[in-house]
């Protein structure tokens, strides 16, 4: 069990590297006379360093030629099709690690490919691990090694395959159970695939054994086209957050930050203390493979980026841009009754915020 006071924000953490157990308090306050702790009931905003750090080690999608995406009904946020970078060098890697550890708890490795084939692939995951920050990783599961599975299952804490509906997307999911490795599946929810998710979790379709699905909203970011966004009027919304709400699964369930809006609005009967609202610059970031640091990983067009090859990511974190970035959580939907649960939704691409009252106010 890891535990991390953040003594200028002051609350606590709680993370267990072994199951993933995360357990964050309220803001702290001292009582004078006893000099004790007590609990205000009150969120905090953000953390001193980001928690989690979604480091974009691939430059490159070697799939992108075979067009498994697009083929998959899945539109890259990353664009791999038609952009193309050098993949993350090792020392870089290890410079984020060196810099992160002992606030960091985990990090997540992604970026315009899949992580795996990286050509320092376990180096990357025992650095972590040495460090004392458990990796996770996202993968098509196309092509996937047994060298690949065994360094997953030694050294990682769960690994998530992107839903391609292909015959490799079954195989990998099972060859990552096989090994022990806890399983997730990454389903990205937009127009064109709410009915079928609809459809996979009323009839049971999802795959045996896999430890969570989890439901990432399309943004219109990259290859994602405007068409599949989903809309806060959309039919198919009541039910879906109707089987959240009530049913019961083999699996657990979980949800992108971004969805946190069409929770509230949707499956009322969720636990509020159980939701968090956009992580972006205030607990969490995304580190390109050219090192370019952004609250998010759709700020593809690099608006709030910072460039680590001249500041620290400290230095990063507590800039200028960052701050614009965490000015529009703040701020956003003054008079909304469920702001401090929701903080208004994607400052990036806030038609993808499945709220009525955000589109209609325009806040």
């Amino acid at each position: 069990m890891i535990s991390y006071h953040d003594k200028q924000y002051n609350f606590k953490e709680i993370f267990n590297p072994k199951t993933g157990f995360y357990l964050r308090t309220d803001i702290l306050k001292q009582d004078l006379q006893s000099k004790k702790y007590i609990n205000t009931g009150i969120d905090p905003f953000m953390r001193s360093m980001p928690a989690l750090i979604d480091i974009g080690i691939m430059g490159e999608c070697l799939h992108g030629r075979r067009r498994l995406c697009v083929s998959s009904g899945i539109e890259c946020y990353q664009d791999g099709l038609n952009i193309k970078q050098n993949d993350m060098s090792l020392p870089d890697f290890k410079r984020i690690i060196d810099e992160i550890k002992g606030s960091a708890l985990q990090c997540a490795l992604g970026g315009r490919g899949d992580p795996n084939k990286h050509e320092h692939f376990e180096e990357i995951l025992c650095y972590c691990r040495e460090n004392s920050i458990v990796p996770n990783y996202t993968t098509s599961g196309l092509d996937l090694t047994d060298k690949e599975i065994r360094a997953t299952a030694k050294y990682v804490g769960a690994v998530a395959v992107s839903f391609y509906r292909h015959k490799h997307t079954f195989e990998a999911l099972n060859k990552f159970i096989d090994q022990g490795v806890k399983t997730n599946i990454h389903y990205v929810l937009s127009k064109n695939s709410i009915a079928e998710a609809i459809d996979r979790l009323k009839n049971e379709r999802f795959p045996e054994n896999i430890n969570a699905v989890i439901f990432l909203l399309h943004k219109p970011v990259g290859l994602g086209t405007q068409g599949n966004v989903l809309s806060h009027d959309d039919k198919n919304l009541k039910p879906f957050f109707s089987m959240i709400n009530s049913a019961k699964f083999p699996f657990k369930i979980g949800f992108d930050s971004c969805s946190v809006a069409g929770l509230l609005n949707y499956a009322k009967q969720i636990d509020r203390k159980t939701l968090d609202p956009c992580e972006g610059g205030r607990f969490s970031c995304y580190i390109g493979p050219d090192m370019k640091m952004t609250p998010c990983s759709f700020d593809q067009k690099m608006k709030y980026s910072v460039d680590l090859k001249e500041k620290m990511i400290k230095d990063a974190w507590n800039s200028q841009s960052f701050e614009l970035f965490r000015s529009a959580l703040k701020y956003s939907c003054p008079e909304c009754s469920d702001r401090n649960d929701c903080m208004g939704g994607c400052p990036l691409t806030p038609e993808v915020t499945l709220c009525e009252k955000k589109m209609s106010t325009n806040h």
